[in-house]
């Protein structure tokens, strides 16, 4: 498979309403998009969002390193999935954002090529997976944030939509405050999958008291309380003290990573982001590992990707065939997506359906595309 053309858009696309975080706040979708044409006039489509706190990506940075590998990967003859990210790795040193972008696009076309949905093919070439029956849908994770009142406001009409699962983002306010939403939102919600997520605001202190606090007994699983930075002894005397299990985000950005907090029991279990692993395949592979030790699995889309972001980490989800901490499919956050048919929650999940085309199963409109460009850029054609 010989790539003859490539495209990199550079996007902005503004949220419904802004996204507060412990330590940002989000107001539009700085994201990438590549388009590739093989030399049987097929394309395939990769995004990578920017993630300054997690991957340490700006638009002009992740764009940067994008152009660099495709000018490399242009004269490739591309043949087998499991060797793109050797190949990567042999043009450029880290920077999995950018990887993952290609990476998407080539295996746009691979499956394309081969007539299958990403999906099935990640399930019956890795051998975890061979059966072909239908995967179950995917819980989709609703976040919850402003106002405990909008909150509240926010969870009835979802919940009404059919939503069962969902993010507190906390580590902005007092632990106090944090706590008594926490307690009131559980209440609201009770018997449903309950997160938070901290994004590293809290201290190792504040963490343990959290955790240990009557009011979060509800919750499913609380993310990423204490910074990545902080030692590995750290998270497993929070994954051995708390009384609700603990997921890990920002402390996973590969196989290598998570294997070192598996043997450390340090997790209960782990969020995993494409732009964090380096694409699809090294995410699998990560929750092959997961599945294999008993710990839970969520998927996320940084906020906010488009429905291509977001068809490719479901992809993921259908081959794993169970995401039992649900997925956060972002794209549902955006004024506009740029394709015609946006992927949408059914009954607050989403169906392997909407993925039925061969390849990623998502073709982005690209006078959407164009329109979406950011201040300040321009298409970059190759």
């Amino acid at each position: 498979m010989k790539i003859t053309c490539a495209e990199i858009y550079p996007l902005s696309i503004p949220l419904i309403e802004p996204i507060k975080m412990s330590r940002e706040m989000v107001v539009d979708a700085k994201t990438v998009l590549l388009c590739l044409t093989d030399d049987k006039g097929r394309q395939g489509w990769g995004e990578a969002s920017v993630a300054p706190l997690m991957t340490g990506e700006s638009l002009d940075s992740l764009v940067g390193s994008i152009k660099y590998l495709v000018e490399y990967a242009l004269p490739i003859d591309w043949s087998e999935p499991t060797e793109f990210a050797s190949v990567f790795n042999r043009i450029l040193y880290a920077n999995a954002s950018a990887k993952s972008c290609l990476e998407m696009a080539l295996l746009d076309l691979f499956t394309q090529e081969r007539s299958i949905p990403l999906w099935r093919y990640l399930r019956r070439d890795s051998g975890f997976l061979v059966d072909d029956a239908v995967p179950a849908p995917i819980p989709l994770l609703r976040m919850l944030g402003g106002s405990l009142d909008k909150e509240l406001s926010d969870a009835k009409a979802f919940r009404e939509l059919g939503f069962k699962h969902w993010k507190i983002k906390i580590g902005s306010l007092s632990l106090d405050e944090d706590l008594h939403r926490v307690k009131v939102l559980c209440d609201a919600l009770e018997g449903d999958v309950i997160s938070v997520d901290a994004n590293c605001a809290l201290t190792l202190t504040d963490a343990l008291r959290f955790c240990q606090s009557e009011s979060v007994s509800k919750l499913t699983f609380a993310e990423q309380l204490i910074s990545a930075e902080l030692p590995i002894a750290d998270f497993v005397l929070l994954n051995k003290s708390s009384s609700i299990p603990i997921g890990l985000d920002e402390s996973v950005h590969g196989l290598a990573e998570l294997e070192q907090l598996i043997e450390a029991k340090a997790l209960s279990g782990a969020s995993l982001k494409l732009i964090k692993t380096g694409g699809v395949m090294q995410a699998f592979e990560c929750a092959r590992l997961l599945e294999r030790h008993k710990l839970s699995l969520n998927l996320a889309c940084k906020i906010a990707e488009t429905s291509l972001s977001a068809a490719a980490t479901a992809s993921l989800g259908f081959a794993m065939g169970k995401v039992n901490w649900g997925f956060s499919m972002s794209n549902q956050y955006l004024k506009f997506d740029i394709c015609d048919t946006p992927l949408i929650a059914k009954q607050g999940s989403f169906d392997v359906s909407q993925l039925a085309p061969s390849g990623i199963g998502i073709t982005p409109n690209i006078d959407r595309v164009k329109e979406a460009i950011a201040n300040g850029y321009t298409a970059i054609q190759y």
